[in-house]
């Protein structure tokens, strides 16, 4: 069974963000089914949102697929988690640029928007969640062809 070009597209974020996430000592989670322990974090966490369909040309189909990244961080001696997650998510967003067409997967990324969510039952936690489109053609009549 082939996989689509889409699941193709986000391990290609993974494994983009594998790097900073080693370097940083932070944990890497595509999609967490739970809450994180504090063990966990920090973390850079991938979610799926959204592959949208433009109108067909051809046999081709261009797609956006909405990836939102967030990077979690909880306080640390002497650094706010804002400033610690900012910092992850700084080399998340430099990774994802220095290969926007993820090596011939995709034909364009574009950043949507960044949110400061700060946990209100534990102050010393804060996620940076920031969302990014990466647009990607395929063929009509088959989800893992590059169109």
């Amino acid at each position: 069974m082939n996989e689509s070009l889409r699941e193709r597209i986000i391990q290609a974020v993974m494994a983009l963000l594998a790097p900073i996430a080693l370097a940083n000592g932070v944990t890497l989670i595509r999609s967490p089914p739970n809450g994180l322990t504090r063990e966990q974090s920090p973390a850079l966490l991938i979610f799926p949102e959204s592959d949208t369909v433009s109108p067909r040309v051809n046999y081709r189909v261009e797609r956006q697929l909405v990836l939102r990244i967030v990077a979690l961080s909880r306080e640390a001696v002497g650094k706010a988690p804002e400033t610690i997650a900012d910092g992850l998510l700084v080399a998340a967003h430099a990774a994802l640029f220095a290969n926007a067409n993820l090596s011939g997967l995709c034909v364009g990324l574009r950043e949507l928007d960044c949110e400061w969510d700060v946990e209100d039952a534990d102050a010393l936690i804060a996620a940076l969640p920031a969302r990014y489109q990466f647009s990607y053609r395929t063929m009509a009549h088959d989800l893992s062809l590059i169109g």
